[in-house]
């Protein structure tokens, strides 16, 4: 006998008053099958109550988390975190997701209360492995031991010198706090015998207490207040930046204020975005405006950060423009949900992107787009050649373009508004083409690819898109430039073996001319330098003809097909000589052994590479 069973005859006799709750899909699949347990209950159904609603919830909660963390809340933190909840995060609702929130912005404020700051710890951290690293050097006497060692001790000069005024700072900002909750315990101590004084209507003891040791307490904690100013170390304070913090570490969405340094990344967003992107100034710009309007909050709430279709033939830089945003964004390149549509050309594939449908095999495993977006809300989603993929994969986007939403198989809603959307195809690319060679104008030959893209794509995908941009095919000095940054990968490989490398421009020429093919683009010249270059410095390596601190130096003779390379040792990244750590050797003019650029290719100095062009 089941719990309805014990209880329906009670309620029936009315023996028995219930308040019960549960969710709509528990209620739809226990109680609504027994009928006659069902309809001894009164359906109320509780709505979700808005952000204001929330808010009042949340001031009501105030005074309880307030004296359970030992903290104070700021009125406008609970604003913040009944917006910020309501908007960013997915799956639950309000007021559950509110208040966790919250709960665990007055957990982690406590936290750093309790032990040292950040700052302190991370230093510390790196000061032991450094420290760990140096013992374990000074047991090697070779050249490039010693150099590092001496870079070692610098780096723990400059740790220590960071790390003396922080603790000084936090010594004494540590002894405020405990001061300060030692006189608000004081102070909670005197309200408790207050009260107890006026209950037993002791009056003169009352009044010494209000208007003498609680005024003088007061005075106090307010001195204590003003002593710990905005740029304290440690703060008893939960306010807004508290709240975003904990959003940002949920969602992995930024939403915590700009700092400085976050300003000058995103004011200078498309110039190094070029620094991986040759030309294709019109679409680097626009990828930029539309990461810069989300980040200062003026994006459009419902609809993904932007949304972009990128036009033009192979090897101009398409998807490697989508690969640079996401190492801009976040670091790393795996921030990427590539789709290849190649992979959708069927009817049904659409139920990859989303999921199956309840019944189909892989129905539980979710979607290839849903489950990435829904891991990784705050994502660039590249959609790579999608003229490819079925017209009835278009339809599944509208409502992503429109609305910044996707709904699953499994009848979950994704938000894709902290997305960039980008889509890239070769249609009309033979235009393009034409347009290079000086058949035609390029003017009518980006007219002729639009043309093309109306005729392939429907009216209302290509009107909910932001920007339409067309790639033109890379020119002769364009592919220069991409020959540089190819080499520069080259040299970072040797440079994780002691090598240094030196190039010439005769060298670069070369390499392009034997390379060159505007129908590819930028491509044959990587398979190039991987077939040719790559492969020969291998083969030096494994014939032991270079070896660590030496330079290898390539050069073309005028009228050669053929690089030429000649290798010097100890002149690579460790100096055997001085036992000092040199730069990485990029030769650009063709000129004397002594009069080599030098430059490092961890920073690479484009405009001084352009002079010399």
């Amino acid at each position: 006998m089941d719990a309805a069973n014990l209880l329906k005859p009670m309620l029936a006799r009315g023996q028995l008053r219930c308040i019960g709750a549960t969710t709509l899909e528990e209620y739809r699949k226990y109680v609504e099958k027994d009928a006659a347990f069902e309809r001894r209950f009164q359906q109320v159904y509780v709505a979700e109550p808005s952000v204001e609603d929330t808010i009042s919830i949340l001031r009501g909660l105030k005074e309880r988390y307030d004296g359970h963390h030992g903290v104070h809340i700021l009125d406008r933190a609970l604003v913040v975190a009944a917006q910020l909840s309501n908007r960013y995060i997915t799956g639950r609702f309000l007021p559950d997701k509110a208040i966790d929130l919250v709960d665990e912005a007055c957990a982690n404020v406590r936290v750093q209360l309790d032990s040292q700051p950040e700052e302190i710890d991370v230093l510390e951290r790196r000061k032991v492995q450094l420290e760990v690293e140096l013992h374990a050097l000074e047991k090697d006497k070779d050249k490039a031991s010693k150099a590092r060692s001496v870079e070692v001790r610098k780096e723990l000069d400059n740790i220590d010198d960071q790390l003396r005024p922080l603790k000084m700072k936090y010594q004494r900002e540590k002894e405020r706090v405990d001061e300060l909750r030692r006189l608000k315990q004081k102070r909670e101590e005197i309200l408790v015998n207050l009260v107890e004084a006026e209950r037993r209507y002791d009056l003169a003891r009352a009044a010494d207490l209000k208007y003498g040791a609680l005024q003088e307490i007061e005075r106090a904690i307010a001195k204590f207040d003003s002593e710990l100013g905005e740029n304290s170390m440690l703060t008893e304070t939960v306010g807004p930046e508290q709240i975003a913090e904990v959003v940002s570490r949920w969602t992995g969405i930024p939403v915590t204020r700009l700092g400085q340094n976050e300003k000058a990344r995103l004011l200078g967003l498309a110039e190094r975005l070029h620094k991986r992107v040759v030309g294709q100034d019109e679409a680097v710009q626009a990828v930029a405006e539309a990461v810069l309007r989300s980040r200062a909050g003026l994006g459009r709430q419902q609809q993904p950060t932007g949304s972009f279709l990128f036009l033009g033939p192979t090897g101009v830089g398409k998807t490697e423009l989508a690969k640079a945003l996401a190492e801009q964004l976040f670091d790393k390149e795996d921030q990427l949900v590539r789709l290849d549509m190649s992979e959708y050309m069927e009817q049904h594939s659409v139920a990859r992107l989303i999921g199956a449908p309840p019944g189909y095999v892989g129905y539980e495993e979710g979607g290839q787009l849903t489950e990435a977006v829904r891991r990784r809300p705050y994502s660039i989603v590249l959609f790579d050649e999608v003229e490819k993929a079925h017209p009835s994969v278009f339809n599944t986007l509208l409502q992503l373009l429109d609305d910044g939403r996707l709904t699953d198989g499994q009848g979950r809603t994704v938000d894709f508004t902290n997305t960039v959307i980008i889509m890239t195809s070769n249609l009309g690319a033979e235009h393009l083409l034409s347009g290079l060679s000086g058949v035609i104008p390029m003017k009518t030959a980006k007219e002729q690819v639009m043309v093309e893209v109306r005729s392939h794509f429907r009216p209302e995908l290509l009107n909910r898109l932001d920007e339409i941009v067309v790639f033109e095919p890379l020119s002769h000095d364009q592919l220069l430039k991409v020959a540089r940054m190819q080499m520069k990968d080259v040299a970072q490989r040797l440079a994780e073996r002691g090598i240094a490398l030196a190039v010439t421009d005769s060298a670069l020429n070369l390499v392009l001319k034997e390379s060159y093919d505007p129908v590819y683009g930028a491509r044959p010249l990587r398979r190039w330098l991987e077939r040719k270059v790559v492969t020969q410095l291998s083969r030096m390596l494994i014939n032991d003809e270079v070896d660590d601190n030496s330079t290898v130096y390539i050069d073309a003779e005028p009228g050669a097909h053929t690089l030429s390379y000649r290798v010097e040792k100890n002149g690579g990244l460790v100096n055997s000589e001085t036992g000092l750590k040199s730069d990485i050797l990029i030769e650009v003019p063709h000129v004397q052994q002594h009069e080599v650029k030098r430059m490092r290719v961890e920073e690479p100095d484009d405009a001084d590479m352009e002079d010399d062009l």
